[in-house]
Parts: structure tokens; C-alpha cells; sequence
């Protein structure tokens, strides 16, 4: 039985693909529990405000945001480039979270309260 030169080639043509898909398939199928991995895990809602009275003050941290208030005023916090967290009124020291620098700055003010407003700095 002879085979013409145009079934040779289709048929080849569709080995090809079916070798190239099934690659495909496995390869996919190995790096599937790595991208799992690498994808941030999703949570059911943002993350509860923190909130506690230090030395007579109400501090509050929004996680999401990083905003911070003591006694319901504005406590500029900024991320440094190494994860930690500084503030305006103790912005020449590194701390680990917006917390701790709510803290040192209630230690730093003693009864002085914020301002209402940050002043421009133009």
C-alpha cells in the first residue's frame, strides 16, 4: 500500500501538534503549584482597625493604609525603603510597625497634642 507524499505530511503535521500540546500540557501541569504559590492569598475582608489607649492616649492604625491617629488626630507615618516605619515626630528613627512609631510619639509629645493640620512645606 502506498501512502501519498500529502497524508505523510498531514499526518506529521499532527503528530507534531499533539507532541506539542501534550508539552505544553505537562509543563503547564508541573508549574501549576508554583504559580499557586506565588499568587497572594485572598482575604475575606481588610484587616481590622487596631486600635489601644497607651499612656492615657487613643491610638488608632488603619492596616490597610497605614493611617495612624492619636486622640483622633493625623500621625504622618511613611515606609522606608526597608519595610520600617517612621514618623513626623520621630522621623530620625526606624520602627517596625506604625504601631510602635504611634507609641514613641506619644512618648515624644507627653501631653502635647497634635496639630489638626501638617503646615506646607512649599
Amino acid at each position: 500500500m502506498h501512502v501519498s507524499a500529502s497524508a505523510t505530511r498531514t499526518r506529521r503535521a499532527f503528530l507534531r501538534s499533539a507532541f506539542g500540546a501534550a508539552a505544553l500540557a505537562g509543563t503547564a501541569a508541573a508549574l501549576a503549584p508554583v504559580l499557586r504559590a506565588r499568587r497572594p492569598r485572598q482575604t475575606l475582608g481588610p484587616a481590622p482597625l487596631t486600635e489601644e489607649t497607651y499612656r492615657g492616649r487613643h491610638i488608632s492604625v488603619d492596616p490597610a493604609s497605614a493611617a495612624v491617629r492619636i486622640d483622633g488626630r493625623p500621625l504622618h507615618v511613611m515606609r522606608r525603603a526597608d519595610g520600617s516605619y517612621l514618623s513626623a515626630v520621630n522621623h530620625f528613627q526606624s520602627f517596625d510597625t506604625p504601631l510602635e512609631a504611634a507609641r514613641a510619639a506619644v512618648d515624644e509629645l507627653g501631653t502635647t497634642q497634635l496639630a489638626l493640620a501638617a503646615p506646607h512645606h512649599g
